[in-house]
């Protein structure tokens, strides 16, 4: 059974900094590449990035390049997302995905 839990979220103040973990388990995670995406309240659910299967390839969201790092741990089945200098339409609930299945998202809210 495929399985993706979401965990790091949380509240952060403007220019603050989060790393959300994605466990991976059920299926063959190095051959898959995996997705973070997010979706703010009342919009929709948007790509903010890619990494490769082996992790040497990785592709961002305009709004994030320069802010966000994807990651991923082969050994671990893990994935990560490190969000650094965070804004306010950061804000959402943020989901991994891969294998064709999502995880449960976890909450990132950035405000003052």
């Amino acid at each position: 059974q495929v399985e993706l839990v979401e965990s790091g979220g949380g509240l952060v103040q403007p220019g603050g900094s989060l790393r959300l973990s994605c466990a991976a388990s059920g299926f063959t995670f190095r051959n898959y590449a995996m997705y973070w995406y997010r979706q703010a309240l009342g919009k929709e659910r948007e790509l903010v990035a890619r990494i490769g299967s082996n992790g040497g390839a990785t592709n961002y969201a305009d709004s994030v390049k320069g802010r966000f790092t994807i990651s991923r741990d082969n050994t671990k089945n893990a994935v990560f997302l490190q969000m650094n200098n965070l804004k306010p339409e950061d804000t959402g609930v943020y989901y991994c995905t891969g294998a064709a299945k999502w995880g449960q998202g976890t909450q990132v809210t950035v405000s003052s």
